[in-house]
């Protein structure tokens, strides 16, 4: 169980930060967060930290 939640949480990190991302570099409209680079930077910061996050769980799975 433990090994599935840094996975989970790696991919939700990624997924949200691509939409905050999209969003903050006014690529995909319809929100409040649209054209702002606050959410453009929080966006590529969460991408970075999802894939970092994958990055670890993978490479504690290939040790065991």
């Amino acid at each position: 169980m433990t090994r599935v939640v840094p996975t989970v949480l790696g991919v939700l990190l990624l997924l949200v930060g691509a939409v905050w991302t999209l969003q903050g570099a006014n690529v995909l409209p319809g929100s409040f967060m649209t054209g702002s680079r606050f959410w453009l930077v929080v966006g590529l910061v969460c991408v970075v930290a999802g894939v970092a996050l994958l990055v670890r769980a993978v490479r504690q799975r290939a040790s065991r």
